[in-house]
């Protein structure tokens, strides 16, 4: 009799659990054009095939397309808090490019890429930090300025870093859409597959503290 009552009152704690650990683990995806898909279909945008890259592997994942073409830091900071919705448990941030493209001054990025962070941690949302590489046409200065935030900023909040979310696809006309800047399909599997390992880890990471 004791026996079964121990069973039950195991069962009743160890399914639970496996419930929980897979339960999809929902992801935002917070960024710009590279990230909303512009010119793709959206199952070629990069939040859809890394879902489906992951999922292939057998991760269970949600993730929300919140890209907005042409969005600058500062402009995602603005609409963070409905772009990200209570329950989300991790944010991919991809922001910048167009603060460099535009040559906005590099503190305020900074300082709007630190507000999206902090804000994010104060609600118990990891995040992790794809960064960017200015264009050479503002110059030295400039570029060390700016490729210097995303490094600084993954040490300071202690974030996981991919340190350039185009690494592999950009200056490569093969891969690029007519503008040259935006990936093709076959672009977006590239930055798809070598950002892989890096969610990855964040995803475990991010499993762990749900125990």
């Amino acid at each position: 009799m004791h026996i079964a009552v121990l069973m039950i009152a195991l069962m009743t704690v160890a399914f639970p659990a496996r419930a929980e650990t897979t339960k999809p683990i929902k992801l935002v995806v917070l960024g710009d054009s590279l990230s909303a898909g512009l010119g793709l279909p959206a199952q070629d945008a990069f939040p859809a095939k890394l879902q489906k890259a992951l999922q292939t592997k057998g991760i269970a994942v949600d993730i929300t397309n919140a890209g907005v073409s042409g969005d600058t830091s500062s402009g995602g900071r603005d609409r963070l808090d409905w772009s990200v919705p209570d329950g989300t448990e991790g944010v991919i941030l991809e922001l910048g490019a167009n603060d460099a493209m535009r040559g906005i001054d590099p503190d305020l990025t900074r300082a709007a890429l630190s507000d999206i962070v902090g804000r994010l941690k104060a609600r118990k949302i990891a995040v992790m930090l794809c960064g960017m590489l200015a264009p050479p046409n503002f110059g030295a200065d400039y570029g060390a300025r700016f490729n210097s935030i995303y490094p600084d900023l993954a040490k300071r909040f202690d974030l996981p870093l991919y340190p350039f979310f185009l690494e592999g696809v950009a200056a490569d006309a093969r891969l690029n859409q007519a503008d040259g800047i935006h990936p093709t399909a076959e672009g977006v599997d590239i930055v798809v597959n070598n950002m892989l390992p890096t969610v990855e880890a964040f995803l475990r990471a991010i499993g762990e503290q749900r125990r």
